[in-house]
């Protein structure tokens, strides 16, 4: 049996700051879910999109606006850049703060493994080409596909964010370039278990990048609070370092 090394959501999971902003992004169905798209502006698309880079949230799911403004973020970096974003739990994900988020974690990734699949065919069906290159980036909840997208080689890169749900598994079986942007203070990825995550990688000759920010915690990336600035500084340098990193393998 695989050891875990990151552990399901918590607490801090249904935690932070909800953020401001009017997000530019439209919503549709792909393969039986609501799917965020977000896009370039016009004056940096030519063309079909070259790349697709999938978003997978965290508990609280792509509508979250917290996560919408992320995307719209990532869409506008670069051009033929398209970002669809999966979303990954059920429609009462604002309603779970009175049960048990183990439990209730645990039943949406279950329902969200099994809507995988007709999802991304309908994601490569509607976006992409012969040509196009996807990149994936999971936040928590959604690290897991990251790992597994490039475990079977459908993305050309990955990356993840204080992940919860991964074994030792995903990175003895990892075959693509991934980046983990880390919380100095994670109890889903405590430091003696990225350690060992990084023991592996570095055994088996991965490529991949290591961010580890001090003074921030579980969830940083996604719900920091952005009038404190070493958390906007954390959050913004995150986002930053992802796209990079996916620009990196895309050109």
């Amino acid at each position: 049996m695989s050891v875990c090394l990151t552990g399901p959501p918590s607490t801090c999971c249904w935690t932070g700051i909800r953020h401001t902003g009017i997000p530019q992004g439209r919503i549709e169905p792909l393969g039986g879910l609501d799917t965020y798209i977000a896009v370039p502006s016009a004056e940096t698309i030519h063309g079909s999109p070259k790349k697709v880079l999938v978003f997978f949230a965290d508990a609280y799911g792509p509508l979250f606006i917290n996560n919408k403004l992320l995307q719209d973020y990532f869409a506008l970096q670069g051009e033929s850049l398209w970002l669809c974003a999966r979303r990954t739990v059920a429609k009462r994900e604002l309603r779970i703060h009175h049960q048990d988020k183990v439990a209730w974690s645990l039943e949406a990734l279950g329902t969200a493994v099994q809507a995988f699949p007709t999802w991304f065919e309908a994601v490569k069906l509607t976006y992409g080409t012969e040509t196009t290159k996807y990149v994936a980036v999971g936040y928590c909840f959604g690290a897991p596909f990251v790992l597994d997208l490039a475990t079977e080689g459908s993305i050309v890169a990955g990356a993840v964010a204080h992940p919860g749900f991964l074994e030792e598994r995903h990175f003895q079986a990892l075959n693509k370039p991934l980046l983990l942007s880390c919380a100095e203070d994670d109890f889903t990825f405590p430091l003696d278990k990225r350690r060992r995550a990084e023991d592996i990688l570095v055994s088996n000759k991965s490529t991949y990048f290591f961010q580890v920010f001090s003074g921030v915690s579980h969830g940083f990336a996604v719900r920091g609070d952005p009038s404190v600035p070493h958390a906007r500084w954390a959050k913004e340098e995150s986002a930053c370092g992802i796209t990079e990193w996916f620009f990196r393998f895309t050109k």
